[in-house]
């Protein structure tokens, strides 16, 4: 296989402008068994401003994939819920 074919098979599921957020969502779906190439990884770690890295899987592992980025999504989203509620009952308590 070419690597024009095998690049016309990718899907972009998430861009990033932070580096790292990058990083975290491709070691989970790593960790999930699914191939993950971020595309713009390293423009981004030099010049952030001006670039976002680009998480890129197969096709056939595009729904898995934004299912899994999804539930992180709504993980972080309660976490930071639950932290600000903590947050907010210490305040009361002083």
């Amino acid at each position: 296989m070419s690597n024009a074919t095998k690049h016309d098979e990718l899907v972009t599921v998430a861009t990033f402008p932070e580096p790292i957020e990058a990083a975290v969502a491709r070691s989970a779906l790593e960790a999930a068994g699914i191939e993950v190439y971020l595309r713009g990884e390293t423009a981004n770690s030099m010049v952030p401003v001006a670039f976002t890295a680009q998480l890129q899987v197969r096709t056939e592992d595009e729904q898995a994939a934004r299912q899994l980025l999804d539930a992180a999504d709504d993980f972080q989203s309660s976490a930071e819920d639950l932290s600000e509620a903590e947050s907010g009952d210490a305040s009361k308590d002083s």
